[in-house]
């Protein structure tokens, strides 16, 4: 931080003004920065802002202007401190960014040069990719625009998006419920970064309302557009120009939806694609369809640990970070990608798996395209960009070049593997493919090495070959002798040094210093004290010096350098257009490297996990169970210090499609139910299983219960943040779904907790009929087992106390010797638990042993109080245990029925006196003639009590 730029302006007092004539911007959504040439400024709120988030002091802030007045609060930033929090901002805080610039049109004048926000980066991918453009890599910066109606026959939804740096419009319409869950599962699908929204007109629109909680709750930044922006007059005239589509936009089915047309015209507008000629009959335009893939909730997605989050430590420690060994950026979005869109489709899942196992079962395949193929692929989509914007030049030609030369090598590779069970698919998937973009790109390879001059790359220099013009080959000749010259005094220096040259004393072009000495730092000393020799720079690599004959070499060779270039610049502009030529090639090929990318990731993980995974059998939508033979946690193994403790799942229909689990706090019931959803979603993305066998059904959709997050810190109670994603659950999932709950109704009264639990738990065995699992320590829910035999089983963590399995009440004895003598063994087992153990994890956690030794006081005192006070209701309960639902229901009928006949006859007029003896034979006489009453199980079994 100590270098940060002093603030220096020349006019405070005009640009004090002109600052402050800008609108408002006092919620710092839009963070505005001024380049000031080698260093940037911010003002005001924003300023204080990035104080505060960079540099965690305000300390640093500086006023413009006279305090007395009112001063400008400022801050300056250098280049690298910018370019952090320009990715920090986006990428983390979800802020839009405007770079302005001097004008120069007049002293202090200022205009607009940059603008970015999360999903729109164009102008600024040079300043994010100088900083390592890791983030770019990890996900496409997916923009959505999305227009809502609302009516009485259902809510209908249009949405257009747009990855701005692939030259295509996805539009899709559909029909959602009140709480927009395939609008919430659309935009995980796409991993959308920003959301158009209309802007808010002064009353406050509920539905409007639940599409921005929607993309709050999934991290998506938003941005209010004018209702005018939606309007759809212009949108068949500017679609027309855009698209590749000879044809009218007017007669292409996707312009009957209005909702998604009116989407579109709005994202056309926000990104500017109209005033940028070179955008012209370049878009394709195609309909997403939500069906096609898996859906998941934004629990779900933070439930799975899918994708990194920022204090993730640990690689493994998401689903992403586990999978991802592509050796491609295009690769890893995709990636990133088909787990956001597990597929539904058996035959695709299953062509997916077949092309894991051909990696799989063929290591030299596999390791051959990781480190010598696919580890020399660039970003094509992005190469293919600045072809298509006019800012590529004779070092992008020579990258897709490089990337041509290297395709036989891909083809030869594919072609060698013998397996004929694997040949076709991946004849089909890769080889014809890319032998066709192999054949396409022959023609520019022939005149990449006609025209450039490949040898020069050694040195890194890109340029037309000297034989192509006379002027050149001129220029050539002189650069060369300078060449030989620079040798000769490197030789000469080396021998007045007594260093060896090229291994102790090295000749580089620098890229500040140009051509110049290198010696190690441990040999520097011998230049010390010697006029002939100047010292340029000392670095990590050593110390970077020159001599008076080397300068004058470097200062003609620079200059001869700058004709060439100036020279050959009509030759360059004419290779760079052919190669402009062939981005449809380039973008198609990108395609089918990243398909291969991260096919071959997916084998990686799978051979290289502590324990093999299998491929999973599928069976189609609807039908089969899911059963898993010692299935782990992929994430959790892949921890340090950690030996996973496998265990086996039977969801089975009409046997086990409910499961309640009980046992111990940190006995591992989360890490079960969600390995479950894990390894469900894997399957389903075309990946390998972390199991010993494994068949799964297709799940339409996962849906979660797993923590209230951060919702305290925007207003919503823990409690209340449950009961909402509880209810988006129930209103979303269908007999097809994965539903996983962990610990429901914590936040409320024991009482109110369970009777929800309850409720929602049979809402889901009865009426939705899907898959679930559920995590709790209401121990009496384990009863629905006895109410649903057919759908629901319980399991237990075990857990071990002084060698015995705590499954039951332990004696009072065994009670005094708990303390720190708990063992959790993680292993799932048929049964209940009716301990939570709460106690142990504070004696785990060392809590102070009073506070412990009070704990265990109160608790037992409690047990007594509800055993002293309800044993005729525990009595009453075991008594009505063994009787079916039905059973109970038909009794307790006929019980009402005769109550109600014999207070109608004993309270009957004239009845007054009855002594308690006649009111008994009264009934005794109704009950006798009663035949049905008599013949109930349940009132024979109340009878005995």
């Amino acid at each position: 931080m100590s270098s940060r730029p002093d603030l220096k302006v020349d006019d405070e007092v005009g640009f004090i003004r002109f600052y402050r004539s800008l609108p408002d911007n006092t919620n710092n959504e839009t963070i505005r920065v001024f380049d000031r040439g080698d260093w940037y400024s911010a003002h005001g709120s924003n300023a204080e802002f990035i104080a505060r988030t960079v540099y965690k002091t305000t300390a640093v802030l500086r006023n413009l202007g006279r305090s007395e007045t009112g001063g400008l609060p400022s801050v300056t930033m250098s280049v690298t401190v910018f370019r952090n929090f320009l990715r920090e901002a986006l990428f983390r805080l979800n802020k839009r960014i405007e770079i302005w610039e001097s004008g120069g049109t007049g002293k202090g004048q200022w205009k607009l040069g940059k603008q970015a926000s999360p999903g729109n980066l164009q102008d600024v991918e040079e300043e994010l990719g100088s900083v390592g453009g890791l983030a770019l890599d990890a996900t496409a910066p997916i923009i959505l625009a999305v227009k809502i109606s609302a009516k009485a026959e259902g809510r209908g939804v249009g949405v257009c998006f747009a990855d701005a740096s692939v030259r295509e419009l996805g539009v899709s319409e559909f029909l959602d419920n009140d709480v927009y869950s395939n609008f919430e599962s659309l935009v995980i699908q796409l991993g959308v970064k920003e959301c158009l929204v209309q802007m808010d007109t002064g009353r406050k629109d509920v539905e409007l309302g639940k599409i921005r909680t929607i993309a709050d709750s999934c991290g998506i930044a938003i941005s209010e557009r004018p209702a005018a922006d939606f309007g759809i007059k212009d949108i068949e005239q500017d679609l027309t120009r855009l698209l590749r589509d000879e044809r009218s936009a007017g007669t292409l089915p996707q312009t009957e939806l209005k909702l998604a047309m009116g989407s579109a015209s709005s994202l056309i507008k926000y990104l500017g694609v109209m005033s940028d000629p070179t955008n012209f009959g370049q878009y394709q335009l195609y309909q997403h369809d939500l069906s096609q893939y898996m859906k998941l909730d934004s629990s779900a997605l933070r439930a799975l640990n899918l994708m990194p989050g920022p204090r993730d430590g640990s690689k493994s420690m998401s689903l992403f970070g586990l999978l991802n060994h592509c050796k491609t950026p295009v690769g890893s979005r995709l990636l990133a990608q088909w787990l956001k869109q597990p597929l539904m489709d058996i035959k695709e899942i299953e062509k997916r798996h077949t092309l894991v196992e051909a990696f799989v079962e063929n290591t030299e395949l596999r390791q051959t395209m990781q480190e010598e193929h696919l580890r020399s692929i660039p970003d094509l989509y992005r190469l293919a960009k600045r072809f298509q914007r006019k800012q590529a030049n004779l070092e992008d030609v020579v990258r897709v070049y490089q990337v041509a030369i290297r395709l036989p090598g891909f083809v030869s590779s594919l072609d060698n593997v013998m397996d004929e069970q694997y040949q076709t698919p991946l004849e089909t998937e890769y080889t014809a493919k890319l032998r066709q973009h192999s054949d396409s790109l022959a023609k520019l390879e022939e005149m990449v090495e006609t025209t450039v001059d490949l040898d020069a790359l050694e040195n890194h220099e890109f340029i037309i070959k000297p034989e192509f013009d006379d002027s050149l080959r001129i220029i050539r000749k002189k650069l060369d002798k300078l060449r030989n010259d620079m040798d000769s005094e490197h030789r000469r220096v080396a021998r007045d040094l007594d260093q060896e040259a090229d291994k102790k004393l090295f000749l580089e072009n620098h890229r500040v210093h140009g051509w110049c000495f290198r010696l190690t730092r441990t040999e520097a000393g011998c230049i010390r004290n010697k006029r002939e020799y100047q010292e340029c720079s000392t670095q990590k690599n050593g110390v970077y010096f020159t001599t008076s004959t080397m300068q004058s070499l470097r200062r003609e060779h620079d200059q001869l350098s700058s004709n060439y270039n100036r020279t050959q610049t009509g030759l360059v502009h004419e290779v760079v257009a052919v190669a402009a030529s062939y981005c449809p090639v380039l973008e198609q090929l990108a395609g089918v490297l990243a398909h291969l990318d991260v096919i071959v990731s997916f084998a990686h993980s799978s051979t290289h996990a502590p324990s093999s995974y299998v491929r999973p059998k599928m069976h189609p939508r609807g039908t089969g169970s899911t059963i898993l033979k010692e299935a782990r946690h992929p994430c959790m193994e892949m921890q340090d210090d950690i030996s996973f403790i496998t265990n086996d799942v039977s969801l089975v229909r009409d046997e086990s499609s409910f499961l309640i689990i009980t046992g111990p706090n940190m006995g591992g019931k989360s890490t079960y139910i969600r390995q479950i959803g894990v390894i469900a979603l894997m399957a389903q993305t075309g990946c390998f299983v972390p199991c010993s066998e494994a068949e799964l059904t297709i799940f339409d959709c996962i849906l979660a219960r797993v923590g209230a997050s951060d919702s305290q810190l925007k207003g919503v109670s823990t409690f209340m943040a449950e009961m909402l994603e509880t209810s988006n659950i129930l209103k979303s999932a269908t007999s097809e779904s994965l539903i996983i709950v962990d610990e429901l109704g914590r936040g409320t009264s024991t009482y109110d907790g369970f009777g929800l639990a309850w409720a929602i738990s049979e809402h889901i065995v009865t009426e939705i009929r899907c898959f679930g699992l559920f995590a709790t320590h209401f121990h009496e829910l384990t009863a629905l087992a006895d109410r649903y035999p057919k759908s629901v089983k319980n399991l237990h963590v075990v857990a071990f106390i002084d060698g015995a399995e705590a499954k039951s009440e332990p004696t009072e004895d065994e009670k005094t010797k708990q303390q720190r003598q708990v063992t959790l063994l993680y292993r799932v087992e048929p049964g209940i638990c009716d301990q939570s153990f709460g106690i142990h994890v504070a004696e785990l956690v060392r809590f102070p042993e009073k506070v412990v030794n009070m704990a265990r006081q109160k608790a037992e005192e409690l047990e007594d109080f509800s055993s002293a006070e309800q044993p005729d209701k525990k009595e009453q309960q075991s008594a009505l245990d063994g009787y079916s639902q039905e059973e109970v229901e038909e009794g307790s009928a006929l019980l009402k029925a005769m109550l109600v006949k014999w207070k109608g006859e004993v309270e009957a007029p004239g009845k007054e006196g009855l002594t308690a003896a006649e009111k008994r034979q009264i009934m005794r006489e109704i009950v006798n003639g009663d035949e049905k009453l008599r013949a109930s199980k349940m009132f024979q079994g109340l009878k005995a009590l």
